[in-house]
């Protein structure tokens, strides 16, 4: 799964705007994460990770097994 579709699904319903200010980083930057405009900074990586409760390298750096 992509890294933009996975971070929209592990947001599910909860908006934009909470998940954006949790993370302390702007709605566009989060808006421009999900649909993979935009890679995160490293340290923001670790953040989103601890926030959704994931590793970095499951949401960032994840292969394709079927490839």
């Amino acid at each position: 799964m992509e890294t933009g579709t996975q971070l929209r699904a592990l947001r599910g319903k909860r908006p934009q705007k909470l998940v954006a200010q949790a993370l302390e980083i702007t709605q566009s930057a989060l808006s421009m994460y999900e649909r993979g405009r935009r890679t995160p900074r490293d340290e923001v990586k670790r953040r989103i990770a601890a926030y959704y409760g994931r590793s970095v390298e499951s949401l960032f750096f994840a292969t394709d097994e079927h490839k």
